[in-house]
């Protein structure tokens, strides 16, 4: 199977962190179209080691080898194809091999099962190349709050884990509570980089034909710095290849941390301005056989990485400034944190690291009530101009309230179902309409864009008004890109089948009542933001 997106399916996770999570429904009894067995080369994007981020092995963007099995092959099979591969086919002898196996604890009872199996390729307890572990390090899962776990047996070569096999033989819920399957089934991982590092004989990840050649355009002399802005890079390339643009909240605020922490990296380095844009270049050269889309996404990518590093270029030395004042009394207060974000750009992350190498603290806790307390206030602005314009607006208001929808509608038709809308504002004379793209719009794009909405208008299309649950609208298809702001049961309006959102209105009845759409401008709001200018006339 090929790679899934690194935006799952699955809400509960922010990005594709493991091969099984495109496979997840199969191992809780759903039928696989593909059949019982499969094999996959997965892209995952992970943050929980990004601190480790420089040392020989831990890296934010990876690919994941896997081979899975939904009530086909167990244990038995499974040691022994991975015991087949890693000895017979990439010929790393048993002598540089330690396997481990779960040990037992209170719930679970030890993995008997494994050790036999291992034990006829000459691996256990007494010869010292096998050794048993607690849930901590062998069992696994669930990927997101709930769904299916089970022990694991690892294969580690020189101390470094490059081959973890997971047999899914209980389903977690979220209270933790674990609950035999019906159907068992096998999920493994196998993380490409270590393994070309072992195969490739090399002391890192950082070494092998993944990386050096991005390492090699970075001048200097501080390896940790150079390992960093290899990794960020790449990961930054592939998250925008998905369409998500750097911005404050969820992905979008993950991708801007990795990015900004790679020119702070650089700046250690004392690399020139945009200094990325070569690298990213590399990465696209060395995956666009394998992942065409970053090659097709090649424009939108060095645009976006080309924007967020101008704007943090500019904040960077005055919010630096600001930091070593700060530092200068001390530990790093909330507030002062979340000054360093909200006036500077500043990821906590950041700061933290900052604060770390003068040997300082940062009240974590302070910050997130700073943050908390700036939000509530932020949410009550918006309940008084709900989506751009007052409840009590006048008709002329309600009119461009209305025409955003189709604007929005339009501009996803044309330019790709990963636009968002960023915000507006509304006046009776016209609308201002903010919305996530990495480049200026051509002529003939807005011309196609104002088309559409024309003849919408001309359809005149009846513009309902639905009240259900929330998560009821989300399912039905509603847009919604302002989760926070959300009461649990929202008002969704559709106009005809060519826009669903959830908005708080006001709205006409139908679309012949706006007359003609007429856009005025269309111009940059911010890095991957774009604003669009119209009227009715």
């Amino acid at each position: 199977m090929p790679s899934s997106s690194l935006i799952p399916t699955d809400l509960s996770c922010l990005f594709t962190t493991a091969g099984m999570q495109q496979f997840k429904p199969y191992y809780l009894g759903e039928k696989s179209p593909y059949g019982k067995n499969v094999a996959s080369c997965q892209k995952c994007f992970r943050t929980s080691d990004i601190e480790e981020v420089g040392n020989e092995k831990h890296l934010t963007f990876l690919e994941m080898l896997g081979n899975f099995s939904f009530g086909g092959y167990f244990k038995e099979e499974a040691i022994q194809l991975a015991f087949e591969l890693v000895n017979s086919k990439f010929q790393i002898p048993n002598s540089k091999i330690m396997v481990t196996v779960f040990g037992g604890d209170a719930e679970i009872p030890r993995d008997e099962e494994s050790v036999r199996i291992w034990g006829k390729f000459g691996f256990s307890e007494k010869n010292g190349n096998l050794r048993f572990a607690g849930r901590e390090d062998n069992f696994w899962g669930p990927t997101g709050e709930e769904g299916p776990c089970g022990p694991t047996t690892e294969i580690h070569f020189n101390g470094v884990e490059i081959w973890n096999l997971v047999f899914n033989e209980y389903y977690q819920d979220k209270n933790r509570k674990l609950t035999p399957l019906k159907q068992k089934g096998v999920d493994t991982g196998m993380g490409l980089e270590r393994l070309a590092m072992v195969v490739q004989n090399k002391p890192s990840v950082f070494e092998t034909d993944l990386f050096l050649p991005i390492i090699n355009k970075i001048p200097g002399e501080n390896e940790k710095a150079k390992r960093v802005i290899a990794d960020h890079i790449k990961g930054s390339v592939f998250l925008i290849s998905e369409g998500i643009f750097s911005s404050n909240v969820e992905r979008g605020y993950v991708l801007r941390r990795i990015l900004r922490r790679a020119i702070r990296f650089g700046k250690l380095l004392n690399l020139p301005k945009n200094f990325l844009i070569p690298l990213a270049q590399k990465v696209i050269e060395i995956y666009k056989d394998i992942y065409p889309e970053v090659k097709s996404k090649e424009a939108d990518i060095l645009t976006v990485i080309q924007k967020e590093e101008e704007k943090f270029e500019k904040t960077l030395n005055l919010g630096l400034k600001q930091f070593e004042k700060i530092s200068a009394r001390g530990d790093i207060s909330g507030e002062e944190a979340f000054h360093l974000f909200d006036t500077y750009g500043f990821p906590l992350e950041l700061t933290e690291e900052l604060a770390k190498e003068k040997g300082l603290k940062v009240d974590i806790k302070g910050f997130e009530e700073s943050f908390k307390k700036h939000r509530e206030i932020s949410r009550a602005g918006v309940e008084k101009k709900f989506g751009g314009v007052g409840k009590e607006a006048p008709y002329e208001s309600a009119k461009l309230h209305t025409a955003t929808h189709l604007l929005h509608a339009a501009l996803r038709e044309i330019l790709g179902t990963q636009v968002k809308q960023m915000g507006s504002d509304i006046t009776p004379q016209r609308l201002r309409f903010d919305f996530s793209h990495p480049q200026k719009m051509t002529e003939e794009e807005l011309k196609k864009v104002e088309a559409i909405i024309n003849q919408k208008i001309k359809e005149d299309l009846e513009v309902k008004k639905t009240e259900m649950p929330y998560q009821g609208a989300i399912k039905s298809g509603a847009l919604a890109f302002f989760k926070e702001k959300y009461p649990e049961v929202v008002t969704v309006y559709s106009i005809g089948v060519f826009s669903k959102e959830i908005c708080a209105g006001p709205h006409v009845k139908k679309t012949s009542e706006l007359g003609r759409f007429k856009i005025i401008k269309e111009e940059s709001s911010g890095a991957g933001v774009r604003r669009i200018r119209a009227i009715l006339e």
